[in-house]
């Protein structure tokens, strides 16, 4: 939802979170009545670095051109619920041990409370296991039981990732890695950008540009230009990589960012159930702010 009630009773009520989701999402409880809209922010420097001590009166977020009141701020680890999708397709058959060890570090860097799924995506789409678990080792095991295929599904990929994480609370998360482009699909992009929108849902993606034998010729991969837009709309982030050696670190970078990441909240100003443009701001010489651009102010 994108709006929550800041009743605990309500919120439950309304939604039927169970005590032990809730308890998972460590969710704030506000004054009755009181909806906000939650801000998830990735602060660095001018040379990529994380940013870990600013202040709440360091940022500014403006909703359509007004400045809003930030009545929540914190900067301590949140839980992340995550799909973990990756492209199988045939482009990949090289860097698959690669691929499959950039997955397993940002696996291994889970915190106890995170929970995570892993899928795969090529003329099928396929995500293990059937719900959400914080056991690394079983998910570890889990990425030798993804399948290969030859067309790169990637929006359908994407789209199904969110779907999972549907209905669910606390911080949602898609990371998604892929070398090509979006060849077959059900769903178009903007549908996918509109599902991440309703279900307030992060995507990060990591593209890798590659050569590989295609049964007649060598020709190079290059990633989806919609990775970047994915990213940047809902506040994840993006990374372009040239050399499979760098999909380790590069996954092990987007770990530490979502254990990095400020919290932020505001009273939505209307309840016009309309989408709304927002922008947050860093006022520290040097810092900029990563977050979504966007959310859907509650109904009247």
């Amino acid at each position: 939802m994108v709006a929550r009630t800041a009743s605990a009773l309500t919120f439950a009520a309304l939604f039927g979170v169970a005590a032990a989701a809730a308890q998972q999402s460590d969710v704030p409880v506000f004054r009755a009545g009181t909806e906000l809209v939650d801000l998830y922010v990735t602060a660095t420097d001018r040379n990529g670095r994380l940013v870990p001590d600013l202040l709440q009166e360091d940022f500014v977020i403006v909703d359509e051109g007004q400045v809003q009141e930030i009545v929540l701020f914190e900067n301590e680890v949140r839980p992340i619920t995550v799909v973990i999708m990756l492209d199988t397709s045939a482009s990949m058959t090289p860097s698959l041990d690669l691929l499959m060890a950039g997955a397993e570090q940002f696996i291994i860097r889970m915190l106890p409370d995170d929970r995570a799924r892993v899928g795969a995506f090529n003329d099928k789409i396929q995500i293990l296991p059937e719900e959400f678990i914080g056991d690394r080792d079983a998910l570890i095991r889990d990425l030798d039981r993804l399948q290969f295929g030859n067309p790169t599904r990637l929006y359908d990929a994407i789209g199904a990732s969110i779907e999972a994480l549907s209905g669910l609370d606390g911080r949602k998360v898609v990371l998604v890695f892929t070398d090509g482009e979006d060849t077959q699909n059900e769903i178009g992009w903007r549908d996918v950008l509109e599902m991440a929108q309703v279900e307030e849902v992060m995507i990060y993606t990591i593209g890798l540009e590659s050569d590989y034998f295609n049964g007649v010729r060598r020709v190079r991969s290059r990633p989806d230009r919609r990775l970047r837009t994915f990213a940047e709309e809902t506040g994840g982030g993006y990374f372009e990589l040239e050399d499979t050696d760098d999909l380790g670190p590069t996954f092990t970078r987007v770990a530490q960012e979502l254990h990095s990441q400020y919290v932020l909240a505001f009273v939505p100003p209307t309840r016009d159930g309309e989408v709304h443009e927002i922008d947050v701001r860093v006022t520290r010489r040097g810092t900029t702010a990563r977050a979504r651009r966007s959310y859907i102010a509650p109904g009247s």
